[in-house]
């Protein structure tokens, strides 16, 4: 596989001298090479040919604090991840490897973090304010937000969206005033995300709603009853983990009709992460805690570096990273390219 990636990109190397010269690279003196060259550049990814890319073996990191790291994201060529406790709530690094301690706003329990709209932003479910921004993930300032107990924030539509425990959301053009929404139903919203033209999210009382704007929502049927955790998007797939079921997998084109379908081993799944051509969940039990997948509905098992309660995944610069909320060394990360 890397050695027709090699081929392909001497031959992309050698259409690009060809254009330069103005020359015709056949006999026939076609000028179909800016056609090729696109081809070759679309092949040459692994979002669009996953097959000729590989996952590296997962290499321990030692975290800034031995904090419970639960979330994570990659944005402004750096990573930046929150968590529930320690005296600095806050960590970031430029690579996966080497991190600093950030000290939050305020002492909460963090959980998801989000960046859009040059400002990161990142919710808790414990506090007086439960939402924090910051323009560079190092200096943050408290923002007030309805005392929920939040558990996931994203972007999209023009809106940030936080969905909470409960029968209310909260929206926010600018990750600073929030208005309330109503929730497609009283339940423990665990995840959202945005994707397709749709917001979608899951809960762990088996349910899962869909919005066109993430004001106006419909809950919908879960291809099983489960305790779901996490949802993601790609390769026009909307896919969900849980921790608990028969089929602890679920997809759907659409947000509305899933299919269940079998995670690789019956591990507690709490988060499922799209990026680059691979799709990757984390567990905080089991043999094998990471799995893997370039179609969301075949999985494979992955080795773990430590036996941790594994949960926030992020994707940057040709590398996966996932943190941990306990263990000794609570980050780990394996190259993708």
């Amino acid at each position: 596989m890397k050695y027709s990636k090699y081929i392909t990109r001497v031959t992309f190397f050698f259409l690009i001298f060809c254009n330069i010269l103005t020359l015709s690279c056949s006999s026939d003196k076609s000028n179909n090479n800016l056609s090729i060259l696109a081809l070759l550049l679309q092949d040459n990814s692994c979002e669009s040919t996953p097959e000729n890319c590989n996952l590296g073996e997962f290499t321990s990191a030692s975290a800034a604090e031995a904090n419970v790291w639960v979330g994570i994201t990659f944005a402004k060529n750096q990573f930046v991840a929150v968590s529930q406790d320690g005296t600095n709530r806050v960590m970031t690094s430029p690579n996966g490897i080497n991190w600093t301690a950030r000290a939050a706003s305020q002492a909460n329990q963090w959980l998801s973090i989000v960046y859009a709209k040059d400002i990161y932003v990142a919710l808790a479910n414990s506090g007086t304010d439960r939402v924090m921004t910051s323009p560079d993930g190092i200096n943050w300032t408290t923002r007030s937000i309805p005392l929920l107990n939040y558990n996931w924030v994203t972007y999209g539509k023009g809106l940030f969206v936080a969905v909470a425990d409960g029968s209310t959301f909260q929206t926010s053009p600018d990750g600073i005033n929030w208005t309330p929404r109503t929730a497609p139903a009283n339940q423990s919203w665990r995840s959202v995300v945005f994707a397709n033209n749709k917001f979608v999210t899951v809960s762990s009382s088996g349910g899962v709603g869909t919005s066109s704007d993430g004001i106006n929502w419909t809950l919908r049927t879960a291809a099983e009853s489960n305790d779901w955790r996490s949802v993601t998007f790609g390769h026009n797939l909307f896919v969900a983990v849980a921790l608990t079921g028969t089929n602890r997998v679920m997809t759907s084109p659409d947000g509305i009709n899933w299919t269940a379908r079998s995670a690789s081993e019956q591990n507690e799944w709490y988060e499922v992460y799209y990026a680059n051509g691979l799709f990757m969940a984390a567990a905080a039990t089991g043999t094998n805690r990471i799995m893997t997948s370039t179609d969301g509905i075949n999985w494979t098992a992955r080795q773990q570096t430590e036996n941790n309660f594994w949960k926030g995944i992020a994707y940057g610069n040709d590398k996966f990273v996932v943190v941990a909320v306990d263990g000794t060394n609570r980050v780990q990360y394996a190259t993708w390219k």
